[in-house]
């Protein structure tokens, strides 16, 4: 099913499914605290509102937002930033929803003191960004630009006064076009270029910059930019998915020794996007299969890195020859991180694919993925797809609250209960100005999304999980990739034509929540 059908699904229509999985843990509430929003106990997967009310966090709970450099700074092409690969595919006619780029976004390379205001008065507490890698390095390798590097400190000094946690994604998909040109992420030698640009940010900045990550979706990045063809730089050949993968993986581990070298402050983890899989039915194939989606897009780098290998994600022998695994490389991949990040949005389902042809399968955005009838690619032989048993969002993306809690007690469970932060999680609904209201934005949707993720986040840490921070993406609405300007994350609304920034009401309830550590704000 593709993005359009998954949208043009209404609310009530998801939410009138008779569904409602066996281990639901507690009967829907059939209170409604939400206008427009249909009833918790018409809802599969709803969390009851008692629950709801009751959950709570920690004292030192880390409240955040995230964005990522290319879907909010601009200045694509100022003070000697180099072209990246999503520069290159935006300036492409017919890539990107509404031929938009994001040459200009949400313009916050000159405006991230008003940002980061913004997120002072939203209590916030850690604020996850990216660096543009073409901004340091306008070609990926060689001396610094000291323009960027400037750039970045002043955003690092300006988070610090305001008593926010500067947390930093070395690369969030913008790769120098220039090393793409070499090969891109299948060219091996890519990991000492990354290795070379993290130690340049840990050198300039590691005396303030502490919280590190390597990669955003490292699976995205080397799936959806080298298999699946729907990110740059758009290419489909399985084998340059596996190389690329492997590349990745390998420069995760020396990015980390790099950074741990240079600066003695430095604590390294992860942005990596995971879904729990459930599988399709209760058969062994089926069951198999939804290990392998597990395996292969929620832990392959974080099994690399903690351990040296990686999970059994194949059928049959792992293609180690085609990835271009060397004697040795498991020493290289073996770099344990500090603690473990990852990303929520919603759940997959999954099935056995082995005994079907090979036919691929379309993909929108990070997190739609079509069902194509047969096996998603030869290696894993899954079959994966988004369910809509429970509501939509204007994003195409259900809602299951469940699936927080399951994903975060399993990372703790099998990798012996690290520190865990929820790196990115959030919802995609249009909602705007409303001029009868003073321009207020009554995002109740949202507020009720995070309503229900949120307390089966803290219920899983009511159960053991050490989990210490969570990451609403985004604060700002912002280039969507290639959805463009079409899906709006943000706890704070952008008029893309003006840059007026517009405090949704989800922003001030997420406030609320940040300054008490309670839903029930």
């Amino acid at each position: 099913m593709n993005r359009r059908e998954f949208v043009t699904r209404s609310v009530a229509a998801a939410a009138a499914s008779a569904f409602v999985e066996n281990d639901l843990h507690a009967a829907p509430s059939t209170t409604n605290q939400f206008p427009g929003l249909l009833p918790a106990s018409q809802m599969p997967g709803a969390i009851p509102d008692s629950e709801i009310q009751q959950a709570r966090f920690p004292d030192g709970f880390l409240w955040g937002a995230a964005t990522a450099s290319y879907q909010v700074e601009g200045a694509w092409n100022e003070d000697g930033k180099g072209e990246s690969i999503w520069d290159k595919f935006t300036h492409t006619p017919g890539k990107v929803r509404g031929s938009v780029t994001g040459d200009v976004a949400c313009d916050q390379y000159h405006r991230y003191p008003q940002d980061i205001a913004l997120a002072k008065s939203l209590n916030l507490k850690s604020y996850r960004f990216s660096i543009s890698w073409p901004r340091i390095q306008p070609t990926g390798i060689g001396a610094p630009n000291m323009k960027g590097i400037d750039h970045y400190s002043r955003l690092a000094d300006t988070l610090l006064t305001a008593d926010i946690r500067p947390w930093c994604t070395m690369y969030h998909w913008d790769l120098p076009q220039a090393l793409e040109d070499r090969g891109g992420w299948p060219n091996r030698d890519l990991a000492n270029y990354f290795a070379d640009y993290a130690g340049i940010l840990a050198k300039h900045l590691g005396d303030r910059i502490t919280t590190w990550a390597p990669f955003n979706m490292p699976w995205a990045i080397a799936f959806m930019g080298y298999a699946a063809g729907a990110f740059p730089p758009c290419r489909t050949s399985f084998p340059d998915f596996l190389k690329a993968a492997h590349t990745l993986a390998l420069a995760q581990g020396e990015a980390h020794r790099a950074v741990k070298a240079a600066s003695s402050k430095a604590t390294i983890g992860s942005a990596y996007e995971m879904a729990p899989a459930y599988p399709k039915t209760d058969s062994a194939a089926d069951r198999a299969a939804a290990e392998r989606y597990h395996a292969m897009n929620n832990v392959f780098f974080l099994e690399a890195a903690m351990k040296g290998r990686y999970p059994n994600a194949f059928v049959g022998e792992p293609p180690y020859e085609i990835m271009g695994f060397k004697p040795g490389d498991e020493k290289i991949l073996y770099a344990p991180l500090d603690w473990v990040g990852f990303h929520f949005y919603t759940r997959r389902i999954v099935s056995d694919a082995s005994h079907t042809h090979t036919l691929g399968g379309s993909f929108s955005g990070t997190e739609i993925e079509s069902d194509s009838g047969g096996a998603r690619d030869p290696y894993t032989q899954i079959r994966a797809t988004m369910p809509t048993e429970g509501p939509l969002t204007e994003s195409g993306l259900e809602l299951w609250p469940r699936g927080i809690y399951d994903l975060v007690t399993r990372i703790s469970r099998d990798y012996n209960h690290p520190i865990i932060e929820i790196t990115e999680s959030g919802c995609g609904y249009l909602d705007g100005p409303d001029a009868k209201q003073n321009d207020r934005i009554p995002d109740t949707r949202r507020i009720e999304w995070y309503r229900q993720v949120l307390s089966e986040l803290a219920r899983a840490i009511a159960d053991g999980a050490h989990v210490r921070a969570y990451h609403a993406w985004s604060l700002l609405d912002n280039f969507q990739w290639a959805e463009g300007y079409t899906e709006r994350y943000g706890l704070i609304h952008i008029d893309f034509r003006t840059q007026e920034r517009i405090i949704k009401d989800s922003g001030h309830w997420y406030s609320r929540v940040a300054a008490s550590n309670r839903l029930d704000v």
